[in-house]
């Protein structure tokens, strides 16, 4: 599969099969977030893969509002380690770095077969004390990992002449 094409695929998966997650394609989805790039190239991040039913059950129906996670064999926490730092384009760069890390891991899972779903609807504090993570660190967001039950439908995006300018921005 071409990276177009698990692009096209990816979808937000909500219901999950009750199947393991192979460790061999856990470590590929995991090492695709390793090679992602960060700003000053920092890797400013940590990955927290949550296995254990109790926990994923816990972190569903206490640390979210999505309680279908708990059925997904994998969620993975994403932690930003220097929340401070800004660009010097005045953005912060944990979200982004975060992001671009997630989305590797998405495209990744898709090439195997499996289904993922960015969580950003999450308790901060709950999280953080579940999981024993410093109060100097910040959540970014979760995701859950793991063969899809179902078939989202595909979804609409807007034509690429709405969303593209050339040379100058134009409303």
């Amino acid at each position: 599969m071409d990276v177009i094409e698990a692009i096209q695929k990816r979808r937000s998966v909500r219901v999950y099969q009750d199947r393991a997650v192979p460790e061999d394609i856990l470590a590929k989805i995991l090492e695709a977030a390793r090679l992602a790039p960060s700003a000053r190239n920092s890797q400013s991040h940590k990955f927290i893969v949550v296995k254990d039913q109790q926990l994923r059950k816990k972190l569903a129906k206490e640390g979210t509002s999505e309680s279908f996670i708990g059925g997904a064999p994998v969620i993975i926490v994403a932690v930003a380690l220097d929340p401070e730092y800004v660009m010097p384009g005045g953005v912060p760069a944990h979200p982004v770095d975060i992001a671009i890390a997630l989305d590797h891991m998405t495209l990744v899972a898709v090439e195997e077969g499996l289904g993922t779903c960015w969580i950003g609807a999450f308790y901060q504090d709950q999280v953080k004390q579940m999981l024993s993570i410093s109060e100097k660190y910040k959540v970014v967001a979760l995701l859950s990992v793991g063969y899809p039950a179902d078939s989202p439908r595909k979804k609409s995006r807007k034509p690429l002449e709405e969303i593209v300018c050339y040379d100058s921005f134009a409303e």
